[in-house]
């Protein structure tokens, strides 16, 4: 999901947004995926999305179908595909140079590697709503100063945890440094508590780890500076990986986790919203989904961000995450941009009110109910540096590589060393 700017544009910063302009560029039609006018007179576009749980699996639906009846001649046709088979097979599609006309995108160098390719609709000169949404959600999806994606969801990645197992072994505050979250998962270790639910499996939950902790130490212009020269050898990065390893060493996560995926019957959110484990690192879709996969643990359900490592440069408030949008095949029918207006300006409350969603529009986060959704937005508001998700920050292969390196050192199988090696020649090689 999980999710920032290609390589050779660095890193993704909280900074300022050029405005854009206004006026429409896609043509009806065109290209060589499925969009155009149909035999009937119908204007029919793709839509491929992820929301195989809720309140996604419903709420989209319900979406495209009121778009539907208030424009009789558009009809579109959804696919809604699990995270890892969705990336699967857009990354198969791609590679076949076609694109459905409006898909899920996070963002950054998957992006730009499309953009590149010449596959993407460039929004800017059509997208004058853009001034109505906030400037840090619309920066994943920007290349070379254009805009070609429409964000519906932003947030950060940080530790939910349940209250009632932190009391269970005597823990009354959340830890604040890593060695106190070290200490943290040693007393619910002792209490009987399985300390963290992780979905092995699924590798890029545990990618979370390792990139909060190079943030931690190393500090986002140690990242910059990596994504220029694609060099992640560094005593940071290194750290960043003993560090990851001091975790694993405890055995801190739930049984069979190297197997365990993430949304699945018995996985790493069921596992949380279950109450079989005390803490998931995940980011602000987590809630929804512990209720899809398990159970809704309510005010037992708290949040608080990455900790800070002792003698590291990075600070609490530079944050790490990632949200949610659409981007447009080129050439696909100007009606699919209306549908992402309609969908993401019109349907913004009903997307909060479903606490499955954070606030991309300007002012709406005071219509945030829930304590830990307003926690997350808080801190997104008050951060000082913004990283997305590295699976999503480098082109595909040098995404992948991170995953897997990770995913490698978790399961013993790589040194903190080799992992930054890896990455390395990924990168040189992408």
């Amino acid at each position: 999901m999980a999710s920032i700017p290609p390589s050779r544009r660095s890193f993704l910063a909280l900074s300022g947004l050029t405005a854009l302009s206004v006026s429409l560029t896609a043509a009806c039609g065109g290209g060589d995926s499925g969009g155009g006018k149909a035999a009937d007179g119908k204007v029919t576009f793709d839509w491929w999305n992820i929301a195989t749980t809720e309140p996604g699996k419903s709420l989209f639906p319900q979406i495209a179908t009121a778009f539907m009846a208030a424009h009789p001649n558009i009809r579109i046709e959804t696919t809604s595909l699990e995270n890892e088979a969705f990336k699967s097979k857009l990354t198969a599609t791609t590679s076949s140079g076609k694109l459905p006309d409006v898909y899920q995108t996070w963002g950054g160098g998957v992006l730009q590697q499309q953009v590149d390719a010449g596959l993407v609709e460039d929004l800017t000169d059509a997208f004058g709503w853009s001034s109505e949404l906030t400037p840090v959600s619309l920066q994943a999806y920007q290349v070379e100063g254009r805009t070609y994606g429409v964000p519906y969801d932003i947030g950060m990645v940080g530790f939910w945890y349940n209250k009632k197992l932190f009391a269970k072994a005597g823990v009354t505050t959340p830890p604040a440094t890593w060695a106190e979250f070290l200490d943290v998962v040693r007393k619910l270790k002792a209490a009987g508590v399985t300390p963290i639910a992780l979905a092995g499996k699924e590798k890029w939950p545990g990618h979370y780890y390792w990139a909060y902790l190079a943030m931690r130490v190393a500090g986002l212009p140690a990242l910059q500076e990596a994504a220029t020269s694609k060099d992640f050898t560094g005593p940071g990065f290194v750290q960043a990986g003993a560090h990851l390893k001091e975790l694993v060493d405890l055995q801190p996560f739930q049984p069979s986790f190297l197997g365990a995926g993430y949304a699945t019957p018995g996985g790493q959110a069921a596992s949380m919203g279950n109450g079989k484990a005390a803490m998931e690192l995940m980011g602000q879709w987590a809630p929804s989904v512990q209720q899809d996969a398990g159970a809704d643990l309510g005010a037992d359900l708290g949040f608080f961000p990455f900790p800070t490592v002792e003698g590291g440069v990075g600070r609490i408030d530079e944050v790490f995450g990632g949200g949610g949008g659409f981007a447009l095949r080129k050439g696909a029918p100007k009606e699919a941009l209306e549908f992402l207006k309609f969908f993401v300006l019109e349907n913004e409350s009903k997307l909060l009110a479903s606490n499955g969603y954070l606030p991309v529009v300007k002012g709406a986060e005071s219509r945030l109910t829930d304590a830990n959704k307003k926690v997350v937005a808080g801190s997104l508001a008050r951060a000082t540096g913004f990283q997305l998700f590295l699976d999503q920050a480098y082109p595909p292969a040098v995404g992948q590589e991170v995953n897997d390196s990770v995913a490698d050192l978790i399961a013993g199988k790589k040194t903190p060393e080799q992992v930054t090696q890896s990455i390395t020649e990924a990168a040189k090689g992408a």
